[in-house]
């Protein structure tokens, strides 16, 4: 499990402590064997163990308090100096830690703002979020260009050990907001765990970032309409999306298994979407390679057997099913030199 770095800090900490407290112990118990040369009666109190204590364990040493007898010397050798060792790795290891870090922390920061424009940012890093991001990556998206925002700490370290920059904090929050850098993004992902998060996010979002493109997942169909008018361009409801899936699974379990190969990246088949070619203008969308699903003309979709869209025209794009991966048999158009059409208006 991925620990926050004060926690480590404080466990450290805690050590060192125990470390210092046990050593003390030790040389109350056996002070009849510690001679105290700056006291007449040269003996030792508790508070000369405590001072003996951190001067020794400090590597300091005046020398004003020294073991006498040969068990106190022998302690010393044999149990003192370990502690002492001890006690010096877990102070030095806290503080090279730390600084480790800030250090890593600041060049992430340092790096991530160079992406600071038409840059991703992702709310929530729970298994929607992160499969969200996979799929951006795996299209081409690069990590730099990636923000994570979520309030905790686990999320923190499981976003850093994936290389991507976090804002830790309440996506709910405008500061936290502009801190990731909302208001110059070009689109942002919102996967948080309550439907109310998820409007009150989007409402931030969408009055930082009047142009970006936001995606929300919500819980509730009912909930779509109200996310809707908070300013996402899309919502996707993730437990009616799940119960759709699992009733087609139930119904016909083949039909199931190619849904679930659609909605897995990299493996069988994939929907994509692509620019229209050259050589396939005017064709049907029946007659081209791939197989289409889907026609975006003039920023609208249509099926690909809607009458408007019989042949096709520059400018258009295709939503396609084809395999994950190019195949001598299914070749990918665009893939080899051929020139995209370009919407003349």
């Amino acid at each position: 499990m991925t620990r926050s770095p004060w926690w480590e800090l404080g466990r450290r900490l805690l050590m060192a402590a125990a470390v210092l407290t046990a050593t003390v112990a030790l040389v109350w118990f056996d002070r009849d064997g510690y001679v105290d040369n700056s006291d007449p009666t040269g003996t030792v109190d508790l508070a000369d163990a405590v001072y003996y204590t951190t001067v020794t364990l400090s590597t300091t040493g005046y020398g004003d308090i020294a073991p006498a007898t040969t068990q106190a010397r022998l302690v010393n050798a044999f149990v003192v100096t370990p502690l002492r060792i001890a006690f010096l790795v877990l102070l030095i290891g806290t503080t090279i830690e730390v600084l480790a870090s800030q250090g890593r922390e600041n060049f992430r920061v340092a790096r991530w703002r160079k992406y600071m424009e038409d840059h991703v940012v992702v709310i929530g890093y729970g298994t929607k979020g992160r499969s969200a991001v996979e799929t951006l990556v795996n299209n081409g998206t690069r990590k730099e260009s990636i923000i994570i925002v979520d309030p905790s700490s686990t999320a923190l370290g499981e976003a850093h050990a994936d290389g991507i920059a976090v804002v830790t904090g309440d996506a709910t929050r405008r500061e936290v907001l502009r801190r990731a850098g909302t208001a110059n993004a070009r689109q942002v992902i919102i996967t948080t765990d309550r439907d109310d998060s998820t409007v009150l996010a989007t409402l931030n979002v969408r009055q930082l970032n009047p142009n970006a493109y936001i995606v929300a997942a919500v819980r509730e169909q009912d909930n779509v309409p109200l996310v809707r008018q908070s300013g996402a361009d899309s919502v996707i409801t993730s437990s009616d999306a799940v119960g759709r899936l699992l009733g087609l699974s139930s119904l016909s379990p083949s039909l199931g298994s190619v849904m679930e190969d659609l909605l897995t990246y990299g493996e069988g088949l994939e929907v994509a979407e692509r620019d229209l070619l050259v050589p396939e203008v005017g064709k049907q969308p029946q007659s081209l390679p791939d197989q289409v699903i889907a026609v975006i003309r003039d920023g609208q979709v249509f099926r690909y057997f809607d009458p408007v869209v019989t042949q096709l025209a520059r400018g258009d794009r295709l939503v396609v099913v084809r395999p994950a991966e190019e195949l001598p048999w299914a070749p990918r158009p665009g893939t080899h030199g051929e020139d995209a059409t370009i919407d003349e208006d």
